[in-house]
């Protein structure tokens, strides 16, 4: 913890203490012959006191089928520690409850802690714990060092929790804005009133059970985080279907309690609170019965995984559209030379290794220059549109229609010989010299070169760039035989015609 803060909150004046009556209490517990009789007769002198802890004893939320009369018969009955416990959280919540916090919702804050600490009872005897007690009132008393940084910082701290929209978010905001939170501050405060380690070390650690090495302290920390978030379902209205599924999994982790045992256990904090923050004067006001809270849990989650669908269904279409992007020549439509490079390399390996055939057919727009020259480049634009158009119309679903680059085209034909490639290109040759493209000066008619190349058994090419050179030399044979035609590669000899005899 920052050091100045520390001295601020030790120099702080008007610091919470501990009623006489509960000081008086403590001392007498830990010593080594306990006076039982003296215990009652301090008690027993403050009759408000007496008579919360009487009807706290005698009510439901201890269950006695015994009815108890007295503070000594309480002390019989219940023990010691029951006692103690009940005459700290009820001397404390009545002399700071008294007190107006200026940084953050009061009434809050005590709803907050009457459920936590009635959840921790309620968790520590279903897990049969023996420090049942200690865990009621560590979790009464887990956010105190909230009081007590609202005492010292003022509206420093109500700016802290103007900056969160629920108390899940708190000790973080602390952490950033003062270097500590309040539930070090909390153990703080506890230490300073002598409170012992099973109070004050799962105060000050409830936020990170990992700060303490100690198992028993570290697992009545866990118990106290828990209490914490139990009690965020029932108080915190924003965050009630967050707050569920993280007790829901926190119990499954720590204890091994499934969905519906831990949803039973939450019904019954919900119920036994309403009695138990009677007793301690606390006002709930109109608490919501957990089966209402479950419903909207239920209902926020399906709404939410509905959202979480559509916004996966978006992202996925954005993410499709990204690629196609990224792959597309925008001017013609057709896949750019990446996308090329890749679907040939992998078309050509998978037909190799299949024995297969595999064609390309690669496409030269003949004498591009001179309609950009003539008509200019935004008609030669409308030309590569038109027969980047023609070109994808010869595409199966199996093949790829690429912009190689400038005006020249790339077709790969995977699964297809190297007469029916021919039989393709020359279908695409005829289509572009048989229909002019219009542009606003005039109709500009155009032709084609068209080389083609295949993969075929006894064929030796081992690479893709060897197909891609094969279509490259047949387009450039198109061109030398006066454009306008389509060439096939052939790794056949020529035949020289034999003299006559």
């Amino acid at each position: 913890m920052n050091q100045d803060l520390a001295n601020r909150i030790k120099q702080c004046p008007n610091l919470p203490s501990l009623p006489s009556v509960a000081v008086q209490v403590l001392e007498l517990a830990q010593q080594t012959d306990v006076d039982i009789t003296q215990i009652a007769r301090i008690i027993s002198k403050d009759p408000a006191l007496s008579g919360k802890i009487l009807r706290t004893v005698n009510s439901s939320f201890y269950g006695r089928s015994q009815h108890v009369s007295t503070i000594s018969h309480a002390l019989v009955i219940l023990g010691l520690q029951s006692v103690k416990t009940l005459v700290l959280g009820f001397s404390l919540v009545g002399s700071l409850s008294s007190e107006k916090a200026k940084g953050f919702k009061h009434l809050t804050y005590w709803k907050r802690s009457i459920y936590a600490a009635t959840a921790a009872r309620h968790i520590a005897g279903r897990l049969k714990l023996v420090q049942q007690e200690e865990a009621f009132l560590a979790s009464l008393l887990q956010d105190i060092g909230m009081l007590v940084l609202d005492r010292v910082l003022g509206p420093e701290y109500g700016q802290i929790h103007d900056s969160i929209t629920t108390h899940s978010q708190l000790a973080t905001a602390e952490q950033q804005a003062l270097g500590t939170d309040h539930a070090e501050v909390g153990g703080l405060l506890a230490a300073e009133w002598n409170l012992p380690p099973l109070l004050t070390m799962p105060i000050a650690c409830h936020h990170d059970p990992g700060k303490t090495s100690d198992p028993v302290l570290k697992k009545l920390a866990e118990l106290v985080g828990l209490a914490g978030a139990c009690a965020d379902v029932f108080v915190d209205d924003a965050a009630a279907a967050q707050s569920l599924a993280l007790v829901q999994k926190t119990f499954k982790d720590l204890y091994q309690i499934n969905e519906t045992v831990c949803n039973a256990l939450m019904d019954e904090i919900g119920n036994t609170t309403r009695e138990v923050a009677s007793l301690f004067e606390i006002k709930l006001g109109s608490p919501a019965k957990f089966e209402d809270i479950l419903k909207k849990a239920n209902e926020a989650l399906v709404a939410l995984t509905l959202q979480t669908q559509q916004q996966m269904t978006t992202l996925q279409e954005q993410n499709s559209e990204l690629l196609n992007k990224a792959s597309t020549d925008p001017l013609t439509g057709l896949a750019n030379r990446g996308r090329f490079d890749e679907f040939f390399e992998g078309a050509f390996r998978s037909a190799a290794a299949a024995g297969h055939p595999i064609a390309i057919v690669m496409l030269d727009i003949d004498h591009f220059k001179r309609v950009n020259d003539k008509y200019g480049h935004q008609n030669g634009d409308l030309v590569l549109k038109g027969i980047g158009k023609l070109f994808a119309s010869a595409a199966r679903p199996t093949d790829l229609a690429a912009r190689y680059g400038g005006e020249e085209m790339a077709l790969v034909l995977p699964g297809t010989t190297r007469a029916t490639a021919a039989t393709i290109a020359d279908a695409i040759r005829r289509a572009v010299s048989a229909k002019p493209f219009s542009c606003e000066q005039a109709k500009i008619k155009v032709t084609a070169s068209l080389g083609v190349a295949a993969l075929e058994p006894g064929v030796p090419m081992r690479e893709p760039a060897h197909l891609l050179r094969a279509a490259d030399l047949a387009l450039y044979n198109a061109k030398s035989a006066g454009r306008d035609c389509v060439r096939v590669f052939s790794t056949k000899a020529p035949q020289v015609a034999k003299p006559a005899a």
